[in-house]
């Protein structure tokens, strides 16, 4: 699939704008799982997303299942409904070939981000003001 062209941007940037979850970097991290087991379904998916997760906040479930849809709605994962021995039917996702392209196209999004934010903290310790060590001692 590819990633939808930016107003603001070519369409050879990394850009960020059209790639979808932005915020808890949910998107990326399934497709890399998916890539890595082959098939799963959202219950180890789940269970194996904090361990992946690009930063701190917290992933909650709705946000896992409502990703998958869009990503099947968008063609870059398939689902399958699975009847095992002992237990519910469960849907199984599984990475489709336009699905590992986006991956790869995310790839690129967070080199790209990953750079810009060595730089933004590179500037902020470059331009920081020295802290003096003077303390007000109680009179």
């Amino acid at each position: 699939m590819r990633r939808k062209i930016c107003v603001r941007h070519e369409a050879d940037y990394p850009c960020s704008c059209g790639m979808g979850n932005l915020y808890r970097f949910v998107e990326p991290v399934v497709l890399l799982l998916l890539l890595k087991k082959g098939r799963s379904c959202g219950y180890d998916l789940c269970a194996n997303l904090e361990k992946h997760a690009l930063t701190d906040a917290e992933i909650d479930k709705a946000a896992l299942y409502r990703t998958l849809r869009q990503l099947e709605k968008n063609g870059n994962v398939k689902s399958t409904w699975e009847t095992g021995q002992g237990g519910p039917a469960r849907r199984v996702y599984r990475l489709t070939k336009d699905g590992e392209r986006h991956l790869e196209a995310w790839a690129a999004v967070l080199e790209h981000l990953s750079k810009a934010m060595t730089r933004f903290v590179g500037d902020v310790r470059r331009h920081r003001r020295p802290t003096t060590s003077k303390r007000v001692s109680a009179a």
